[in-house]
């Protein structure tokens, strides 16, 4: 049999079969479009041309599609680099988690809300951590300082980090707000501290922030002080 034909005579094309990666990047590119709060099965049953009830043969619920999409984000991520230091081969792959998570921007509070609800993180997630801590490992850290490593790096080596000042009004004045006056009264050195700055209303770090500067900022200090640490443990 060569084909299924269309009554002019043309052969179509096979529809092609359902699977867990068809089901996963769908969810992750409607994520992309309209924010992961927005996602369903019936809005990926569709961008799939199926019936809800198929994608469960591929994900038994919500929380294991979740699951699914960090670990198909998480396989963006750049491969470690076997040809140089430890400190660049971290700083490398930290900045190519960065730039993943700002291309999916719904992604660190799925990260962060399913690593709290499981007891392990997903498979991907815990072989990006196991590469990581090989790279820490490789380059002589002991695994206490390793350890002591992991924790002040935390949500930094995923490629994302959270911050004191979140700004997370959507730009809408709060009514609560304390006059200028009253706020450089009250708070002078936070006042000041703002006056200081430029003002980037699209950072996520805040208003008045270079975000990428300061994750960057934020990153080559820790990496430096580990240094220290590495080689005062020699």
């Amino acid at each position: 049999m060569v084909g299924i034909t269309t009554q002019a005579g043309s052969a179509t094309q096979p529809r092609t079969p359902l699977s867990k990666v068809r089901v996963l990047d769908a969810a992750v590119a409607l994520a992309d479009e309209g924010g992961v709060d927005a996602l369903s099965m019936r809005k990926i049953a569709q961008a799939l041309d199926v019936v809800p009830m198929a994608l469960y043969k591929h994900v038994a619920n919500k929380n294991e599609l979740l699951d699914g999409m960090i670990d198909v984000l998480v396989g963006e991520i750049d491969p470690p680099a076997g040809d140089t230091d430890w400190k660049t081969a971290v700083r490398r792959r930290v900045l190519s988690a960065r730039r993943m998570l700002l291309r999916h921007p719904w992604a660190p509070e799925v990260i962060e809300s399913r690593i709290k609800a499981r007891s392990t993180p997903t498979p991907a997630v815990m072989a990006y951590l196991d590469s990581m801590i090989g790279i820490f490992r490789a380059g002589g850290f002991s695994v206490d300082l390793v350890h002591h490593a992991l924790h002040v790096m935390g949500s930094r080596l995923l490629g994302f980090s959270q911050e004191l000042f979140q700004d997370s009004s959507d730009g809408e004045p709060d009514p609560d707000a304390l006059a200028p006056e009253e706020m450089a009264a009250r708070y002078p050195h936070i006042t000041e501290l703002a006056m200081a700055v430029a003002h980037d209303q699209e950072s996520v770090v805040g208003s008045g922030c270079d975000d990428q500067f300061e994750f960057e900022f934020a990153l080559d200090l820790t990496l430096d002080g580990l240094e220290r640490l590495r080689l005062g443990t020699r």
